[in-house]
């Protein structure tokens, strides 16, 4: 059986009771009974000869609501292991980012180029860009991945910042400390900051992006006017319930830290956690299922109401990033013009394609490329939008073919050196705008 065929055998094993529902929940979960003790996390004997272990995402002392660790019980501490020596870091790149400058430009680039046979998820790893600093875990990264190979007998983790798996072409199982998450197109994971997982391929390729987070780990936001109900339910975000690896093979373990990747030769998989309890876990959202909330009478809402998660920031309501997608909805508004209006916006906006059209580019704007527009950088709707939109008749219209997403930052997104010259980095993207025409008429 291949890797893949293997894979998509465990994916799909894995039924309603494989998971864990509930954002940022105390779950509870145990691959053997009896694994997890009862009364203390930490007895003089852990059950069946494990050894207990906590896993802090958050300092000990932040506010309970933010607080955020796990007790993990394993087979083998995670001390013990070999020193880690510096490897290459491939097309990885961490904050800050000093090769380049900050372009007031918006950019906007073509799908990454086919990987080269045997290119892994974290091979693959190809920034595009960010801001902050990642040792003061302030600010994001853009990355994209295109990976035709699983990540065998290999393993990953990033103690710079959590990661927000967003596919866009491909199924990937990850296989985590916690346990398995099949996370397909349409569907988004997240990997918390220090959590070790490998990938493997539901499919013969796999591409999409990802958006590391070193500062505030990502939550619900606040519903405010809304009340009590709407965006992303928190029911509907998946954990993962406890299984483990066994083995005595050697496997190569990838530590990402303070922007440089270091490696590991273990003896053992390090994915050997039978039972746990906490906070820190890893999640599966499907984007189909948020609630999204719009206008029933007049004008376009601005694009915050469709946030999933935010990372917050020292300023109330100034998030250090948002997700935001844009899933099928209906457009209702009346005398409105019903695409994303123009704008210039304080903050800096990377948007991706998962599948179909987005309703403010009819042109060059693809699944698997993106855009950039960094702060107060005039955008909006193309000609051919526009002139559609203005002569619309404006009966309810259903939008659902297109699912698109949004990275928002706080800062400028600086560009790699090699987002800035790439192949693909897309010429004239400047054009779109061109022949918006006077309409002027005093």
């Amino acid at each position: 059986m291949s890797g893949i065929e293997q894979a998509r055998k465990t994916a799909g094993g894995l039924t309603e009771g494989s998971f864990s529902p509930g954002f940022g929940n105390e779950h509870s979960s145990e691959a053997v009974p009896g694994a997890l003790p009862h009364g203390r996390n930490s007895p003089q004997r852990a059950p069946l000869g494990l050894y207990a272990e906590q896993l802090s995402g958050s300092a000990f002392t932040e506010p309970r609501a933010r607080n955020r660790r796990s007790w993990l019980y394993r087979i083998r501490p995670s001390a013990a292991h070999p020193a880690f020596v510096r490897t290459d870091n491939g097309g990885l790149r961490t904050a800050p980012f000093t090769e380049t400058v900050p372009d007031p430009n918006r950019l906007r680039w073509n799908p990454l180029p086919e990987p080269a046979p045997g290119t892994d998820w974290l091979a693959g790893l190809w920034t595009l860009g960010g801001n902050g600093d990642a040792a003061q875990r302030t600010g994001m990264a853009v990355h994209l991945y295109h990976a035709n190979a699983a990540m065998t007998d290999r393993v990953f983790s990033d103690a710079d910042g959590e990661l927000l798996i967003v596919p866009e072409h491909g199924g990937l199982l990850l296989v985590t400390e916690l346990g398995l998450l099949p996370v397909r197109p349409g569907e988004v994971a997240l990997i918390p900051r220090g959590v070790r997982f490998r990938v493997d391929l539901l499919d013969e390729t796999a591409r999409g992006y990802v958006c590391e987070n070193y500062g505030q780990p990502f939550e619900l936001p606040e519903l405010g006017p809304i009340g009590a109900n709407g965006l992303a339910n928190a029911r509907d975000f998946l954990a993962p319930v406890a299984a483990y690896e066994d083995t005595g093979r050697p496997v190569e373990v990838v530590n990402k830290f303070c922007g440089n990747l270091w490696t590991a030769a273990y003896d053992h998989s390090p994915l050997d956690v039978v039972a746990w309890h906490g906070t820190h876990a890893p999640y599966v959202y499907d984007l189909r299922r948020f609630n999204v909330i719009g206008t029933i009478s007049y004008d376009h809402p601005d694009p915050s109401i469709f946030t999933v998660l935010t990372s917050p920031s020292d300023t109330p309501g100034l998030a250090g990033v948002d997700f935001v997608v844009f899933a099928p909805r209906w457009l209702v508004g009346e005398d409105t013009f019903r695409p994303p209006y123009f704008h210039r916006n304080v903050m800096s906006e990377y948007m991706g394609l998962i599948e179909g059209a987005y309703d403010a580019k009819a042109e060059g704007f693809v699944p698997g490329g993106g855009s950039l527009h960094n702060m107060m950088s005039a955008h909006g709707p193309d000609r051919e939008t526009f002139d559609r939109a203005s002569a619309a008749e404006l009966k309810p219209q259903r939008i659902d073919d297109g699912l698109a997403f949004m990275f928002e930052t706080r800062w400028p997104v600086t560009a790699t050196a090699q987002a800035a010259g790439a192949a693909h980095l897309q010429k004239g993207y400047d054009n779109v705008w061109q022949g918006l025409e006077r309409h002027f008429r005093p």
